[in-house]
């Protein structure tokens, strides 16, 4: 049997330098979406292409599941998509946007894209109580290879109760975690997670 190949959401990097190219966090997601999310501006490329061609950016909802002051934190095991992120500490769950999985996108607007991630969160991970799902900030990281051809919604996902459980297999150890405890494993996390981790207080508001 063929396997299909995927296709993933990018937007041109081109985009994103016109708007006010960044790095790390940026705390006014609002004006990236409305841009990124209108018609013509995004489309799919095959996902070996995006992988390595930096003048796209392929757009990855990355959703901290939070419950009080505690983050879910896990360790990317072998089965991970990514191979690059292997054995990496993550406090960010999600993944690609990809044509097969989100027909919507076709006709793409926040509330397509909202329901996407929650489509993209609810593969890993199965969450068992109410939340609510905020957008707090876009997360770009250029000093990695990984990074250069990425750009990260960033998500929290606030829990009613501690409710939850992997899906995937490459997701292990999941836990949720204080910010002490999460900051004692901060050298073993990829780097998307470094950077929310170090503003982490101002995510969770």
């Amino acid at each position: 049997m063929k396997v299909t190949e995927e296709n993933v959401l990018v937007v041109r990097r081109s985009l994103f330098d016109e708007l006010g190219a960044f790095h790390g966090l940026n705390f006014q997601p609002q004006k990236y979406l409305d841009a990124f999310l209108s018609r013509g501006n995004n489309f799919f490329l095959p996902r070996p292409e995006a992988e390595i061609n930096p003048a796209y950016k392929q757009i990855i909802p990355y959703a901290l599941i939070a419950f009080q002051n505690k983050v879910a934190y896990y360790v990317r095991g072998k089965k991970a998509g990514e191979q690059r992120l292997v054995a990496k500490g993550s406090i960010g769950i999600g993944g690609h946007m990809s044509e097969e999985k989100d027909e919507l996108l076709w006709q793409l607007d926040e509330a397509a894209y909202r329901a996407a991630v929650e489509r993209e969160v609810n593969e890993e991970i199965k969450i068992d109580a109410p939340f609510e799902d905020r957008i707090v900030a876009l997360l770009n990281d250029d000093t990695t290879e990984v990074g250069r051809v990425h750009l990260g919604v960033v998500h929290v996902f606030k829990l009613a109760e501690p409710k939850m459980e992997k899906r995937e297999a490459m997701i292990t150890g999941l836990t949720f975690l204080a910010k002490d405890e999460l900051f004692a494993r901060r050298e073993t996390m990829e780097t998307w997670s470094q950077i929310c981790l170090d503003s982490l207080d101002r995510l969770l508001l």
